[in-house]
């Protein structure tokens, strides 16, 4: 196979129906890829091989979408197949799998009144369950796994582009707060907990206000802890975010919780992200339970959080 007819970069985009495959592949499109759905890994070879357009000097990254519907469709064999190819181009072929819970995958069946692939005349739950046992072997063999359970669309484009859009200086960051009575954010990389500061929900002036209000900040940064504690934290990530870079990470996302996600992770969130600033990063910022009320029990006892609130720089 001539060099110059390989793709820079070839990722197999898979997972389990419904999870976000289509809207991957578009997303991919849209920021430059060639996308193939569906093509037989036995056909790879010809595709890679296929002349260039007149006028190219070399082909786009190439985005191949597979899933079990697929012909003869068998996740070992197809784990088999990447790696020998890989030997062939000479580089790794990726692998991008999108997974997302039973429950919510259900849901979206029902919403949109569409049939599992795989139980078109059973109920969606047989299908859910025998498509995951399916693809287990490609689930723990990918370079890339994005679980989009609590994702929206954009969400899941916005974490795309950041992944596959393009080589970077330095690693894409987001930077996350989030109250652990509601859970935690499913696609973190470091989570950090900071219920060890003092608490603004405890005072009755500060409790209807957030993190991003001077009284809070005020309040937090009394704290004896505060100042060390906080400058130790961001220390570790400056010393941490090179080292992801040089193991070819391209996208880091750093979760701070307190306990109801309105108060002291938005302000440490905050804080934290204008350290990485002056340090010549440039983190997006996340506040994903700004937006629940105050005092709705959540201090107390975890509740189902509202929408996120969603701060870009």
């Amino acid at each position: 196979m001539a060099a110059s007819s390989v793709p820079e970069r070839i990722l197999l985009v898979t997972g389990l129906s419904g999870a976000g495959k289509s809207t991957a592949l578009r997303t991919l499109e849209d920021i430059g890829w060639e996308v193939v759905d569906n093509l037989p890994l036995s056909l790879l070879e010809d595709l890679l091989s296929r002349p260039l357009p007149k006028g190219s000097r070399r082909r786009r990254p190439l985005a191949i979408g597979i899933d079990s519907r697929t012909r003869d469709f068998n996740a070992a064999h197809i784990v088999k197949q990447i790696k020998a190819l890989s030997k062939q181009v000479d580089y790794p072929v990726e692998t991008l799998f999108l997974d997302c819970a039973g429950a919510e995958l259900l849901r979206r069946y029902s919403e949109t009144r569409r049939r599992h692939p795989l139980a078109p005349d059973r109920p969606a739950t047989d299908g859910i369950a025998e498509e995951r046992e399916l693809m287990a072997p490609l689930r723990r063999w990918s370079d890339h796994i994005i679980d989009t359970t609590d994702s929206d669309t954009p969400r899941l484009q916005q974490q795309l582009r950041q992944r596959f859009g393009g080589a970077q200086d330095a690693p894409t960051l987001t930077i996350i707060s989030f109250g652990f009575a509601r859970g935690l954010p499913r696609n973190a990389d470091i989570v950090i907990d900071v219920r060890f500061l003092r608490n603004p929900h405890w005072d009755n002036a500060l409790r209807p206000l957030t993190g991003l209000d001077e009284p809070v900040g005020a309040y937090i940064a009394a704290d004896e802890a505060y100042e060390e504690s906080l400058g130790k934290i961001e220390d570790l990530l400056l010393a941490l975010l090179p080292r992801y870079r040089a193991e070819g990470k391209s996208y880091v996302s750093i979760a701070f919780g307190c306990t109801g996600g309105r108060h002291r992770s938005v302000h440490v969130a905050e804080r934290v992200a204008q350290r990485l600033r002056s340090e010549g990063f440039s983190p997006t910022v996340e506040h994903r339970d700004l937006a629940s009320r105050a005092g709705d029990g959540a201090e107390d006892a975890g509740q189902p959080g509202e929408e996120s609130f969603k701060v870009n720089r």
